[in-house]
């Protein structure tokens, strides 16, 4: 049996990915549990904590699917970019 998918949104409007639905749904809750721990935070510190916390236990590259999600996450807007940060600063969308 195939595993299920979700076709990612892209907040620029471009093509998304379809991806494991098992996989979205384990970066989404890894995100979203850690925004709200930090309250925001660098997309580098989220992705170096992503490595740490799910590398030794993920199937596929973990960082390709972090940037995937953390998009889809923007475009639905349950997180957000903050402007003019660099690097960019991310936090729950209020």
């Amino acid at each position: 049996m195939k595993p299920e998918k979700i076709l990612t949104l892209h907040p620029q409007g471009k093509n998304g990915v379809n991806i494991d639905l098992g996989k979205y749904n384990r970066l989404k809750d890894f995100i979203l549990d850690t925004l709200r721990r930090e309250g925001e935070m660098t997309f580098t510190e989220l992705f170096d904590q992503s490595k740490e916390v799910l590398q030794a236990t993920f199937k596929g590259k973990v960082g390709w699917y972090l940037v995937s999600v953390k998009l889809d996450l923007e475009a639905r807007g349950i997180i957000e970019r903050m402007p003019k940060t660099r690097p960019h600063v991310i936090h729950i969308k209020k």
